[in-house]
């Protein structure tokens, strides 16, 4: 069982590009400490009062370390969905079905751009608080929301994956 049941959080503004801490590799962390389940909690909280956000990494709310939540949940591309949940030092150890998608960002807020992903992965990672070692076997939307929340614990936004600059398009704005 992945999903999350820590305790509940703040929510933390979040930072945007150039911030230096997103083009910086993040640190792996400890999953039992106290300030890695704080950040946890802090990074659903912020997640869900953000409106059309699927997935929040650390290095978004200018955290250095590898930690990250996602949530497809409800989303009309997801196809599987684990729910909530929270990883910390997270590694794709398998990745298959490559597809070009578009991918928004809300550390790039103004734009998208179609970033090829695996539309299959096994994940690797520790649970914040009680640092199980869990793998996420998942597919379709959610692979690729894993994938961008990854990336940006390595220090990549999606503008690092895109084809080139024909591939990046401006956000279109509803009113």
């Amino acid at each position: 069982m992945i999903a999350w049941d820590g305790p509940a959080g703040r929510v933390l503004p979040v930072v945007t590009a150039p911030a230096p801490v997103l083009s910086a590799v993040g640190a792996e962390v400890d999953p039992c400490s106290p300030e890695i389940v704080q950040l946890a909690a802090d990074l659903v909280a912020t997640m869900r009062v953000s409106p059309g956000c699927v997935g929040l990494a650390a290095p978004q709310v200018g955290v250095g370390a590898q930690v990250f939540c996602v949530d497809v949940t409800g989303h009309p591309k997801a196809s599987t969905t684990h729910g909530v949940f929270v990883l910390c030092n997270a590694k794709v150890i398998e990745a298959s079905r490559w597809k070009a998608g578009r991918e928004g960002c809300m550390s790039v807020p103004d734009l998208t751009g179609d970033v090829k992903r695996a539309g299959r992965v096994v994940v690797s990672a520790t649970l914040p608080g009680s640092g199980e070692p869990v793998t996420v076997t998942t597919d379709a939307f959610e692979a690729r929301a894993l994938q961008h929340e990854i990336d940006h614990c390595a220090g990549k936004l999606f503008l690092d994956r895109v084809a080139g600059a024909h591939a990046v398009y401006q956000r279109k704005v509803y009113l």
